[in-house]
């Protein structure tokens, strides 16, 4: 299964049988006071020195994400998109639990989207499927509905499922949904991450759908972060893990490695760019 996302030149394919494709987190105010100072000035410069950092780092798609207390996000993601299109040909992942945020951010925004994300609640689907059909935007399927967060991969599953029906029934291509199997702090549930990558295989082996997830949530918490989330990196990938949100500086090594382990990097060209690119 492939789903091709573009920005206005360029595309990007993400496919079930690998390479990985990343999709850049870092433009996102969460933990980031100095994003939040700017955007409420209407300074984009900040936001277009982390567009390039991670693209130099191996991101393939980024995510946007303007969400802070106050922000008319309806005015400030079709702003922001803008910026880092008036820079950077790329696609972007649009990133807002608002969807008149998402639809202003689309109506701009040119090439294929994704949109971050779609839900299994009835007032999602109802709401963003009809969006993401006029707009011909990919989405992300999270793996909760109406009853919240499930703990039972089998249920993750048939969420997953429901959200690709509805999908496929309101026009959208059945390539174009990308399921999340929601990754969870493993510091408070030790079965977490167990879940998260059994639902990943379901995904994968019952649906050949594409897959990504918010690849630092597990760590939350956690010292030495970074050693977790690429352990858990790994054995995501080895079960069906095809386009990560994540910060590229931190986990682009360990996607290039398990790339190249599992055969996706002939010759290990990928790899060895990779690290002759960041020697420099």
């Amino acid at each position: 299964m492939q789903t091709i996302l573009r920005g206005k030149n360029s595309e990007v394919f993400i496919d079930t049988n690998g390479p990985v494709v990343i999709i850049g987190e870092c433009i996102n105010p969460t933990r980031r006071k100095r994003l939040v100072t700017t955007l409420q000035e209407g300074n984009f410069e900040y936001v277009l020195e982390l567009a390039e950092s991670q693209i130099k780092a191996g991101a393939d798609v980024l995510d946007v994400n303007v969400g802070f207390p106050g922000v008319d996000d309806v005015k400030l993601l079709p702003e922001t998109v803008l910026a880092i299109m008036s820079r950077f040909d790329i696609p972007l992942c649009l990133d807002s639990p608002n969807p008149k945020a998402i639809e202003a951010a689309l109506k701009v925004s040119g090439g294929k989207c994704l949109i971050n994300s779609v839900n299994g609640e009835e007032k999602s689907l109802n709401v963003l499927l009809p969006i993401a059909k006029e707009y011909g935007a990919a989405i992300i399927g999270l793996t909760m509905d109406d009853d919240g967060i499930t703990h039972e991969p089998e249920k993750r599953l048939a969420i997953a499922e429901k959200i690709l029906e509805r999908a496929v029934k309101a026009g959208i291509k059945e390539e174009d949904v990308i399921i999340d199997p929601l990754a969870m702090a493993v510091s408070a549930d030790p079965q977490a991450c167990l879940v998260t990558l059994e639902t990943i295989r379901l995904v994968h082996q019952k649906l050949r759908l594409n897959i990504t997830q918010g690849a630092s949530n597990i760590s939350f918490g956690l010292p030495n972060r970074e050693v977790l989330n690429s352990a858990f990196m790994t054995l995501a990938i080895l079960n069906g893990l095809t386009c990560p949100i994540a910060n590229p500086e931190k986990i682009a090594a360990a996607v290039r490695a398990t790339d190249l382990i599992l055969g996706r990097d002939c010759y290990a060209v990928r790899f060895v760019e990779h690290f002759q690119a960041n020697d420099n």
